[in-house]
């Protein structure tokens, strides 16, 4: 896998995980504290994170396919 289908991978996995975090954190803080309010920092920081690890681990499976 080069890098440029690793930067669309992380691209696509972030910008999932991103959508995926809002809506939880969202509906989180909704039923629980009674305030809709979205944590962006936590949200981000798992983005960036999932976006990071699940293309290299996908890279990593590629490689050792061939075995």
């Amino acid at each position: 896998m080069n890098a440029r289908k690793f930067l669309i991978h992380f691209a696509t996995v972030f910008s999932i995980v991103l959508l995926v975090s809002v809506i939880v954190t969202f509906v989180y803080n909704l039923i629980i504290h009674g305030a809709g309010v979205i944590d962006w920092e936590t949200s981000f920081r798992l983005s960036i994170i999932l976006g990071i690890a699940l293309p290299w681990v996908r890279m990593r499976e590629a490689k050792q396919g061939g075995k």
